[in-house]
């Protein structure tokens, strides 16, 4: 689904990833990582085609290039920030998502009913975005991802903000997602719930510190849950290091420096075509 090799990225000759190499099956949870500043944003990017690498290949699907319209047509994305149109329905935004994708028609109706039915907002979806609680936008945003039955669906922080019963049921429906042969490539803070995935990535500063099944990492460093594990690979990493410590590229949560450049996305739903 997702082969990466090679792959460097800097900022004005500050290096946020350094030389990274990642292989992504189908129909799996991905977890992704890492404090802010460890380069989780400019991986989304370079996988999005929002940016490319300085060095080294990215190839999608069935070797397809990032940002390539093929590419783009089989990719939803959550964004991290609440993004949908508050001046439209939720049924409205689902639609506008999916007629960017070229839905139209019965085909879009059914798809807009049948993405609402999955995150339980049918009876919600003549009320105003802007009148929602955050979790109920947050599964709007969801819905407005898959409403045109992506391969890879990207989710940054998908959960923040919700509620914790909310959240195991967004861990619910990714895995039902999964298990229909949909890749997620999700980052989260919650590192406790990234264990409910297939497979995680530890990464900090640019570089990956660990991978493998969060079963398999807890037992490799012989702690508690895999957020110990977590701190005992960075521990290891850079002994007396400062957890508060961020990367050179990609500072502040992956802004490259100097800012937050347009990248011409939609508030929701998807990548740029």
């Amino acid at each position: 689904m997702i082969e990466i090799e090679h792959v460097r990225k800097a900022y004005r000759g500050r290096p946020a990833l350094h030389d990274l190499s990642l292989h992504i099956p189908e129909g799996r949870i991905f977890g992704l990582l890492g404090p802010n500043g460890a380069g989780k944003t400019t991986l989304l990017r370079l996988i999005m085609g929002v940016l490319q690498p300085d060095a080294g290949r990215i190839r999608l699907f069935d070797g397809l290039a990032p940002g390539s319209p093929a590419a783009t047509r089989q990719i939803g994305y959550m964004p991290q920030q609440l993004a949908l149109y508050e001046g439209l329905t939720v049924r409205e935004n689902v639609r506008f998502f999916g007629h960017m994708y070229g839905l139209d028609g019965a085909v879009l109706d059914a798809r807009t009913t049948e993405v609402l039915e999955r995150v339980e907002l049918s009876e919600r979806q003549e009320s105003l975005s802007g009148t929602l609680s955050g979790g109920m936008m947050r599964r709007a945003m969801l819905a407005s991802a898959l409403v045109h039955q992506p391969r890879l669906l990207i989710l940054d922080e998908p959960t923040a903000g919700v509620d914790p019963l909310l959240r195991l049921r967004f861990w619910d429906w990714f895995r039902r997602l999964a298990s229909e042969g949909i890749t997620l490539l999700v980052t989260t803070h919650h590192i406790s719930e990234a264990s409910r995935g297939d497979e995680v990535l530890f990464l900090r500063e640019g570089s990956i510190l660990e991978q493998g099944r969060p079963d398999e990492l807890i037992r490799r460093y012989g702690a508690a849950d895999l957020e110990a594990a977590f701190v005992q690979a960075t521990r290891r990493a850079v002994p007396g290091d400062d957890a508060s410590r961020t990367a050179n590229g990609d500072p502040g949560g992956g802004d490259p420096p100097g800012g937050n450049p347009s990248t011409g996305q939609v508030p929701s739903g998807g990548v740029p075509a």
